[in-house]
């Protein structure tokens, strides 16, 4: 089964940046005993920017799938709400495996 990357990047309001950041912390522990979660980690932007990202692997898109009805993401959703400047930014991948196995894939 072919692994599931996400990229979701996060862009808080002014001054909201270490309220999104907590609330983002204290889900990721939840969403790791998810079924099928691979990886779910938190990114801060450098530079000027106070993005954050999350880079996650799935099992399958299905798994995926469960996750955006979980009760983790649901209730992160009703926190960050109100403080984000915009929509999250959420693109789905698929791995194009490249060089050793531990470097070429996520």
């Amino acid at each position: 089964m072919t692994a599931i990357i996400v990229v979701a990047t996060i862009s808080p309001k002014p001054g909201e940046e270490a309220a999104v950041r907590d609330a983002v912390l204290a889900a990721i522990p939840q969403v790791h005993d998810e079924p099928g979660c691979g990886k779910y980690a938190l990114h801060e932007a450098t530079g000027d920017s106070t993005d954050l990202v999350m880079i996650e692997r799935w099992e399958s898109m299905e798994a995926l799938a469960t996750h955006g009805g979980a009760p983790a993401l649901t209730e992160l959703g009703a926190k960050i709400g109100g403080l984000l400047a915009g929509p999250l930014d959420v693109k789905t991948f698929t791995a194009v495996a490249a060089g050793t196995t531990d470097q070429g894939t996520i």
